[in-house]
């Protein structure tokens, strides 16, 4: 468990406990904006640079094909576990919510690769850009199919050509991508200008980010207060048993093993900020409370603190 030794990781518990204590400590938004934002620009040209040196290959197509496959089964098999004991509203929220994808946790995965000496794959960026979306997607689907079920014509369905266009169009999303683009197109030379951004500033500024991420995931554990028991045991057990289907489709495809862990990673992860966003307004039945304090609360610590060694720990047993 070196991983709770790394600074990153001990700055988003101290971030938990001064949370947890009532802490006044707190990081400005426009700061956590910022800061969210340079991880995905620099994980993007990171994965774009290393795309341009292996290209594009079979090995590389199965990754992709493999990340959209459980972005697809994921939120549809939550969601018919979830709603024989929630109402079908709050378990199409969830499994969106569980479906996608958290960045944060992906770039700290990526890091703690880096630092273990596992190589993966550039194009694995690109991998959780798609995993972002078909969430969203299925869980409107069923929203405006339970609303016409229960209210005829119902004037609450959302539009699915509006929702295709926050998917796709999202800030954050569309930042990574164009990075990626970025990086593939400029190369190793672009690799050298960039380096003192994107690779020499990156471990501070990920540690400063998941302090902040410690303060909200602290703040989100009171949201749990009188939700349905069904709630605590999903936002525990689904990321291990998720991580697990995706090692054995690993497994089964021969994938490298800094892929399979990303992949076990990206599979195991909740969104936060992308489905919320979009549920708000698609889903105001709703109260965000029940997915964010899953996700933020629950997951997302399980995820960091404990999730991301066992991962690896279980993909080096299978794949080495």
């Amino acid at each position: 468990m070196t991983n709770l030794l790394d600074p990153s990781i001990l700055f988003f518990i101290f971030g938990i406990f001064a949370g947890l204590v009532k802490s006044n400590l707190e990081i400005p938004q426009p700061i956590s904006r910022f800061l969210s934002l340079y991880l995905l620009m620099a994980l993007g040209l990171k994965g774009g640079f290393a795309l341009n040196k292996s290209g594009f290959t079979l090995e590389i197509a199965m990754s992709l094909g493999l990340a959209v496959g459980l972005a697809i089964c994921i939120p549809l098999l939550s969601y018919n576990i979830l709603k024989l004991k929630l109402n079908k509203l709050d378990a199409a929220a969830i499994s969106a919510t569980y479906g996608s994808i958290s960045a944060v946790t992906f770039i700290t995965t990526s890091q703690v690769l880096d630092q273990s000496n596992i190589t993966y794959g550039g194009h694995m960026a690109a991998a959780m850009a798609l995993m972002e979306s078909p969430a969203i997607i299925i869980a409107i689907i069923l929203a405006n199919n339970i609303r016409n079920q229960q209210y005829e014509n119902s004037s609450k369905n959302t539009s699915l050509g509006k929702v295709l266009h926050e998917s796709f169009t999202d800030g954050g999303q569309l930042l990574l991508l164009g990075a990626l683009l970025v990086g593939l197109i400029s190369g190793e030379a672009g690799h050298k200008v960039m380096a003192p951004f994107s690779i020499d500033l990156f471990k501070g500024l990920l540690a400063f980010f998941l302090l902040d991420m410690g303060l909200v995931a602290a703040r989100s554990i009171s949201e749990l207060k009188g939700k349905p028991t069904i709630t605590f045991f999903y936002a525990f057990l689904a990321p291990p048993v998720h991580a697990s289907v995706a090692l054995l489709l690993c497994v089964l495809l021969h994938l490298p093993l800094g892929d399979s862990v990303l992949l076990m990673v990206l599979a195991a992860s909740a969104s936060y900020i992308a489905v919320p966003a979009v549920l708000r307004h698609a889903m105001p039945e709703v109260n965000p409370a029940l997915y964010m304090g899953m996700s933020l609360g629950i997951t997302f610590p399980l995820n960091i603190i404990l999730g991301i060694p066992s991962y690896i720990y279980c993909a080096k047993m299978f794949l080495t």
